[in-house]
């Protein structure tokens, strides 16, 4: 099959990583927020002056990316420069139930757009295996040269815009067509939320529709269960001390709750992929768990099985106890020896409610107890 055919929603390949930093490097948008990201006294009083030099030292920088691997190597600086300075700890476990030779579909939980994959991509980079392919909404792609760097950081594109049962099935075969290729001929891992969007509650749960997606690509003469086992898909469970946009989602939720809806400003996505990775995360771990097997006859049966590695999988974390504390008035019983380290964040947590409007209050709690609640209730 033609990779040609996925051009317009595939990541980069080698080939075109030359034009796109060329590209990228004459774009005024991003020359400008580097700026304001970098030196943001001096780019609100000198702006576009501020351009040439932020040109030059981009194009430094990127002088011997010649492919898609040698970008990602300076991500992976930035990466552990994030790592080192945004969070207490980074931790990984379950890496060794992979085989590192074979491609697998990577299936988590999602708290966060740009961190959830780069965390999963930089505990594989760093322990010598592939990096994964990453599905992204086509909401997130309102700028340019945002859609550039993230195809160029093998990224790929995921038609939510499309409209209508003809738009939308036409937009679900070439993603399920594109993501059985890259692992099944291209032997190219992938990473792709457990969801549409981020469970801003905290309620992890498989959208068996997911799955759905995943086997309109099926051949007509495999059977479900084996062409779900060919897929190798790994749940991954990823979990956060301090979700760095806590206080935006639980906005987000009261304004749900309260008017029925809620209506994004403009370039909102890109602008919470921005904080969150310069907000404090604490401590970060991500957890892979085993493939799924031929066992699984539904969309259901699937999305169950990752339900429970994703949940079982699940690091708790201090701010999870707390706020299951507060909402419920004390710690499940197999929980009620981590007493202490709920003690430890309890003062943090409550300043950070306090900043809240009280509306929003307990939408920040539920959206940490929620992981604890829910793994209650699938117990």
């Amino acid at each position: 099959m033609n990779a040609d055919r996925f051009a317009q929603i595939r990541p980069y390949n080698d080939a075109e990583v030359a034009g796109v930093i060329t590209r990228l490097l004459a774009n005024t948008e991003l020359l400008d927020a580097v700026a304001r990201l970098r030196l943001p006294r001096a780019a609100g009083m000198f702006g576009p002056w501020m351009r040439p030099l932020v040109r030059m030292a981009l194009a430094r920088q990127l002088r011997g990316v010649r492919d898609v691997r040698s970008f990602q190597r300076i991500v992976e600086r930035y990466m552990r420069v994030m790592v080192e300075s945004r969070t207490t700890g980074f931790s990984v476990s379950g890496l060794e139930r992979i085989d590192a030779a074979r491609a697998c579909l990577f299936v988590g939980n999602h708290r966060d757009i740009a961190l959830d994959p780069s965390f999963i991509s930089y505990a594989l980079f760093s322990s010598g295996r592939d990096t994964v392919r990453v599905a992204i909404g086509d909401n997130l792609l309102t700028k340019d040269y945002v859609s550039d760097l993230m195809r160029l950081n093998k990224s790929f594109i995921v038609r939510r815009s499309a409209k209508g049962p003809r738009q939308m099935l036409a937009a679900y075969q070439e993603l399920s067509g594109y993501i059985s290729h890259s692992l099944l001929e291209e032997r190219q891992s992938i990473w792709i939320a457990q969801r549409e969007g981020r469970a801003k509650d905290g309620w992890d749960r498989t959208e068996p529709a997911i799955i759905k997606m995943l086997a309109i690509a099926k051949p007509r003469e495999q059977g479900f269960g084996e062409f779900i086992a060919s897929l190798r898909i790994v749940p991954v469970s990823i979990s956060y001390e301090w979700d760095p946009c806590d206080a935006i989602k639980a906005h987000e939720l009261c304004e749900r709750a309260t008017h029925g809806s809620y209506r994004k400003g403009e370039h909102e996505d890109v602008n919470s992929i921005a904080h969150s990775i310069t907000a404090p995360k604490g401590r970060v771990h991500v957890s892979f768990g085993e493939a799924l097997g031929a066992d699984l006859d539904t969309p259901e049966a699937v999305a169950r099985a990752i339900d429970r590695q994703v949940l079982a999988l699940y690091h708790v974390q201090p701010t999870n106890l707390c706020a299951y504390r507060m909402a419920e008035g004390g710690l499940p019983p197999d929980l009620a020896h981590l007493a202490g380290t709920a003690d430890s964040v309890e003062r943090e947590f409550r300043m950070r409610l306090d900043a809240l409007p009280e509306a929003e209050r307990p939408f920040m709690i539920a959206m940490y107890a929620n992981p604890l609640r829910n793994r209650a209730a699938l117990a």
